[in-house]
């Protein structure tokens, strides 16, 4: 059993005294870090350079920084309110600065996107690998000490305790470690009790014996990391219009992370309770040539089978889904139910001629013990009958042959022993969960019968198809939709999603490349990339649809659909002429011209060939306009999800983004100043605004400048 203790120095004191002074830290992703633990093996490193220390993890999370005076003022208040306690990672503000000790390595597989362009440690030290490759290069490191945050729990006396919001890697990797043990590695498995950590069961539940170390002090509880919803735009909200049409009733769904996956959630709830505001929304933005993918591959209907989630990460959104009757379609750890589903010969409930079926599906004829063991588990049989010896039996019955050929025998059990059923089905499969505080608490207050409808898993499991149960894996996951987001396309169709032309990491490849790779391998699958048109940065507008690009995360051999605010692209066995003309047909109207052009110079298009008209008006305008009506009467706002921002907060935050986007340039900022000079008068109305950010009362020049800066904004946008 795990010794306990109550103080994390006591704990890495006893690590370093068993596994020496060379340390391979591995910590899971996101929020299933220990950082207090964490915290206390680089302090011990940053002052013993005796000591060699690689932490190996992804997404070291921080809490939000400002990048100038008005931003602090409006961020100081939502970062102390809403990540309370959180105490953030000193190794992350190291490797920042560049500042991290030359006996201490940070070794990321997935970075913030885009925190750590400027840090030459973290680009040096980024490895670049499939998530289901990491615990593989993680073993191949020699990994000697895995550090995690646990939910516990005590059942009929019994502790039990839970890799809560991380399996991903851990439940896969230390199955290998036990290998490596008992080839003479030590490693060691360090737990620290967190109380605010949802308690996840399935693949999540560890024995305690599995830990070496737990610490347990609830005073040292901290707030989890939790990320407020960020908001949804226009353009989010078309892409996610665009998506939801192509998701099949009855199917799989995989969402990515950020405002696109929001937006797709959004879209496929209002898509199922909102049909005819949904139907006249996807009018108004236009299906383009999409309309006979909707037809063969998706739908507009409401769900009435509903939708099974096989996802990296569980986000938040997916829990109204769940709630509204969407996320409904069972699967089970059985391949013989799964054979039965996919046949059609049973539903979750049925009757006696489920055991007519079941020879078919590999079952018997004469069952033995362990699929009588599967078949009761899953509800086929009831709980009060037991087998021995090829017979079976209900409480006080008689011995009945457990023999499905013979009609008698099949009679008798149906009347006696069947149930009537499925039980202990999964709507989601995932490996890892992140999102606002009302998500894990809404995890935590769930009854005990939903829990166990979240499956969360291994990576290993959930990112891919192949082992040695990938028949299961497959029926499971039928007419699986995969939805990620892109930085930019080419119009050969390769995707950029994690890095750029010099190299430097925007973030890292993820489980990305498995999920586009899986929709190829899988039977009625499919890949949808969605990007965003354009981007903005130091006020120039730029197409994410490119000629080329030196670096691609998905190579163009892996082509499917693309989607952006202006339309969907199939591009799935295509040639290189139709590819090029369909990401033509969403991309801005603004570069249509010049990508037509490079094209057409490279020989891919024909000298003749136009864009077509319906393409032609593809403008922020014209999408913005499409939505306006919906808008006005209460759909597609910036948060349908809730947040943690005060209205104030939202006014204000608005206002900070736009003046950030006009204040870009240098001129743009001279203009600025001037028009807050000649137009920044504050109006009573801007009164508790200006308050939130202190400066109602401004003292000295520069508190003036800033509150004129401000009101100039509210006032040309309207507040």
């Amino acid at each position: 059993m795990p010794i306990t203790l109550n103080d994390v120095g006591e704990c890495v004191d006893a690590v370093l005294r068993r596994v020496g002074p060379r340390i391979v830290l591995a910590l899971p992703l996101g929020a299933g870090k220990p950082n207090p633990v964490a915290n206390e093996f680089y302090r011990r490193a940053a002052r013993d350079s005796s000591i060699d220390l690689t932490i190996v993890t992804a997404l070291s999370l921080r809490k939000p920084t400002a990048r100038s005076e008005l931003e602090r003022r409006l961020l100081e208040p939502i970062v102390s309110r809403v990540f309370g306690n959180y105490p953030e990672l000193e190794y992350v503000h190291a490797v920042r600065r560049n500042a991290v000790p030359a006996n201490i390595r940070v070794i990321e597989f997935f970075l913030e996107p885009g925190a750590y362009l400027a840090s030459s440690h973290a680009q040096q030290n980024y490895l670049s690998a499939n998530y289901t490759h990491v615990m593989r290069d993680v073993l191949s490191r020699g990994v000697n000490v895995i550090a995690h945050l646990v939910a516990r729990r005590v059942v009929q006396g019994r502790a039990e305790l839970s890799l809560g919001s991380n399996p991903d890697i851990t439940v896969d990797l230390l199955p290998l470690l036990q290998e490596a043990k008992r080839g003479g590695r030590d490693c060691v498995l360090v737990g620290q009790v967190n109380r605010q950590l949802p308690f996840m069961e399935g693949r999540a539940v560890l024995p305690a014996d599995a830990f070496d170390w737990i610490v347990d002090d609830e005073a040292s509880d901290f707030d989890l990391f939790c990320p407020p919803n960020l908001p949804i735009g226009t353009v989010e909200h078309a892409i996610g219009l665009h998506v939801s049409a192509l998701v099949r009733d009855g199917g799989t769904l995989q969402v990515g992370i950020g405002e696109l996956g929001d937006a797709l959630v959004y879209a496929l709830l209002l898509r199922h309770q909102q049909n005819a505001v949904f139907r006249s929304a996807l009018d108004a933005i236009g299906r383009g040539t999409a309309r006979h993918l909707i037809e063969a591959e998706g739908g507009e209907q409401p769900f009435t089978t509903g939708l099974f989630a096989s996802t990296e990460m569980f986000v938040d959104q997916l829990l109204d889904l769940y709630r509204a009757g969407v996320l409904r379609r069972r699967v089970y750890d059985s391949l013989l139910i799964e054979r039965l589903l996919a046949s059609g010969a049973i539903r979750e409930r049925f009757d006696g001629r489920i055991l007519e079926a079941l020879p078919a599906a590999g079952a018997g004829p004469r069952l033995t013990e362990e699929q009588f063991a599967e078949l009761q588990h899953h509800g086929v049989f009831r709980r009060d009958v037991e087998f021995s010896k090829g017979r079976m039996r209900a409480a006080g019955g008689a011995w009945i042959e457990a023999d499905l050929d013979n009609a008698e025998c099949r009679a008798r059990i149906a009347a006696e022993c069947l149930g009537r059923e499925l039980q202990n089905g999964q709507v989601l499969h995932a490996g890892f969960f992140l999102g606002p505080r009302g998500f894990y608490a809404a995890l935590r207050d769930l009854r005990e019968s939903e829990r166990r409808q979240f499956g969360m898993r291994g990576v290993a499991y959930v990112n891919q198809l192949h082992g040695p149960d990938q028949e299961l894996r497959i029926l499971q996951r039928r007419d699986a939709r995969f939805m990620n987001t892109t930085m930019m396309v080419t119009l050969l169709g390769a995707a950029v999603s994690d890095g750029l032309a010099d190299g430097q990491v925007v973030s890292g490849v993820g489980g990305q490349y498995n999920f586009v790779a899986m929709a190829h391998a899988l039977p009625g699958a499919r890949s949808i990339l969605c990007v965003r048109a354009t981007r903005t940065s130091g006020g120039r507008v730029t197409s994410n649809i490119v000629w080329n690009y030196p670096h691609v995360t998905i190579p163009r051999h892996l082509r499917d659909i693309v989607v952006t605010e202006y339309g969907v692209a199939d591009l799935r066995g295509r040639t290189d002429q139709e590819v090029i003309a369909a990401l033509l047909n969403i991309a801005d109207s603004r570069f249509q011209d010049a990508l037509l052009a490079q094209a057409k110079a490279a020989g891919k298009l024909p000298r003749d060939y136009r864009i077509p008209e319906f393409a032609r008006e593809n403008t922020p305008a014209r999408i913005e306009k499409a939505l306006a009506s919906h808008r006005a009467n209460g759909f597609f706002s910036e948060y349908p999800f809730g947040t943690d921002l005060t209205a104030e907060e939202i006014v204000l935050s608005r206002a900070l983004k736009a003046l950030q986007a006009r204040t870009a340039t240098f001129p743009g900022k001279l203009l600025t100043l001037a028009h807050a000079l000649l137009r920044g008068r504050p109006r009573t109305e801007h009164t508790a605004l200006l308050q939130r950010l202190r400066l109602d009362s401004p003292r000295g020049f520069n508190e003036r400048m800033l509150q004129r800066l401000v009101t100039l904004s509210l006032r040309d946008a309207g507040n």
